[in-house]
């Protein structure tokens, strides 16, 4: 677990994990925002009711800045790991012509769990509430 001892290159590698999980994020939201019309009719012709994009959204944007900020990481960590694995199973299960994007899925839950595990770190919100 991150904590106030780590030396600051392992700090500023959390910080950079942090940004880079958050990235995705942040940009997928702010696209849904601009197609939101689009965006629920693919969600609906995946079966998927088009009123969830409205949780959706706030998990992307508020979730993927929770994450910049580092505000309440692990339970975020923990929601967009149930949310990558969920999202790769309903929108990239065939594989056979989606796989890359089903991996990327399956990983990036892999990385918000070592999230949850380890925290994050010193240059994060959750760090000074505890201080």
């Amino acid at each position: 677990m991150s904590d106030l001892r780590n030396p600051t290159p392992y700090a500023a590698a959390d910080l950079l994990a942090r940004l880079a999980l958050a990235f995705i994020f942040v940009v997928a939201g702010y696209n849904k925002i601009g197609n939101f019309a689009g965006t629920q009719g693919w969600m609906e012709s995946m079966g998927v009711a088009g009123v969830l994009l409205y949780p959706v959204l706030l998990l992307e944007l508020g979730g993927g800045i929770a994450l910049i900020l580092g505000y309440q990481t692990r339970l975020v960590a923990a929601l967009l790991a149930a949310f990558c694995v969920a999202s790769a199973m309903l929108f990239h299960s065939d594989l056979a012509n989606d796989f890359n994007s089903f991996a990327k899925n399956i990983a990036m839950s892999g990385g918000f769990l070592l999230l949850v595990l380890h925290g994050p770190g010193r240059f994060s919100l959750d760090a000074r509430r505890t201080q």
